[in-house]
């Protein structure tokens, strides 16, 4: 007999939609490793030239003019894809999408974006016979996952659950499973000793991360943090921009034996255990790790739109603050120097995790939606 074959689809529009699929696959192997389970960021598959370029244009629209990509999340929210956009998807990635289909024979395709979300939904409508899940990696729900052909939507919170409800979805094709991360952070390690693995200090510890993007330069609050330096170490990790590390490394301000300046690295779920504070933009993955290691997390510039909502879920839910002010780093900055404090608001966290988000239930229910 062979192995279940499952097919994930993702595209590079945003690094969280990609590291779900590859989350939910180490997840899945992790529970039952016999399953054969393929990533395919459909994009640049199909187009190797033209897809980097395509994501190179929309990182520099959200980092230069936020505001086009919020009008744009906004205008169409409540709607579907329209019927013209959804044509043309399937005229550009059809064929391709087909082949890769009958050559991998899943028996399951799920999709953690939109646009093969669509692509895969018109090819069922067209006698694909394959079931489609469709795993949505934030704390809200756009009209562009809505497909009638989704047999199931695994989605973060009941709030996703109603809106997809709202937009006409059947409540029972919607499960609440949690956003799927990877096993690394399903557990976590002793601070002390993970900050020992690491060479770190013992000492209260700031990790501050700017999502798979890497972090902006130019924020006046990364430079304020510094001047907690001499009793507070601070971890900024900038992801690939290797531009933006050589630049921080030359400034005055940065250098100090208590401040760490990293690039890509896939410790992170070390850090996180090394650290007491998370500071980060509300990307639905980043935020969903640090609720899993129970930190208390301070959010910068989220990206209007979907960053926005993932935002007001977790201040709402009590897992941390917007980062608004000098005053609120002077304050979260405080609240890890008092151990005491800092010890009761993080056993408050780690009871709330445990009622909200179960980090394999994600997995658990595409293995048992198989069976």
């Amino acid at each position: 007999m062979r192995k279940k074959r499952v097919l994930l689809l993702s595209e590079g529009f945003g690094s969280g939609h990609t590291q779900a699929a590859h989350a939910l696959v180490a997840g899945l192997k992790q529970l039952h490793p016999d399953i054969s389970a393929r990533v395919i960021e459909l994009g640049k598959f199909l187009n190797p030239v033209m897809g980097p370029i395509i994501v190179s244009a929309y990182r520099k629209t959200v980092s230069k003019q936020p505001r086009v990509v919020g009008m744009m999340y906004r205008s169409n929210y409540k709607k579907p894809l329209s019927r013209f956009i959804q044509l043309a998807l399937h005229r550009v990635f059809y064929t391709h999408t087909a082949q890769v289909v009958a050559q991998l024979k899943p028996d399951l395709i799920i999709s953690t974006h939109p646009v093969p979300n669509t692509v895969v939904s018109r090819m069922k409508r067209l006698g694909l016979g394959i079931p489609i899940y469709t795993v949505i990696t934030d704390y809200d729900a756009h009209g562009s996952w809505v497909n009638p052909e989704i047999d199931r939507y695994l989605v973060s919170s009941p709030v996703v659950k109603q809106r997809l409800v709202d937009k006409g979805v059947n409540k029972e094709r919607v499960e609440i499973t949690g956003i799927p991360i990877h096993p690394n952070f399903w557990v976590s390690q002793n601070k002390e000793s993970a900050r020992k693995e690491l060479k770190l200090k013992q000492m209260p510890t700031v990790l501050v991360m700017g999502g798979g993007w890497g972090l902006m330069y130019e924020d006046n609050a990364l430079s304020y943090m510094t001047k907690w330096r001499d009793n507070t170490q601070i971890i900024f990790c900038v992801g690939s921009n290797e531009h933006m590390r050589e630049k921080m490394m030359a400034d005055p301000i940065f250098q100090h034996p208590n401040i760490v300046i990293m690039g890509f690295t896939r410790e992170v779920h070390k850090l996180m255990d090394a650290a007491d504070l998370l500071v980060t933009k509300p990307g639905g993955m980043t935020v969903t790790e640090g609720m899993s290691k129970a930190l208390p997390m301070l959010f910068y510039e989220p990206i209007p739109g979907q960053e926005e909502e993932n935002c007001e879920h977790f201040i709402s839910s009590g897992f941390g603050a917007m980062l608004d002010s000098n005053d609120t780093v002077d304050r979260w900055f405080q609240l890890i120097h008092d151990r005491d404090r800092s010890d009761r608001f993080r056993a408050e966290l780690i009871a709330k995790r445990d009622e909200q988000y179960d980090p394999m239930k994600c997995p658990k229910a595409v293995l048992q939606l198989m069976q």
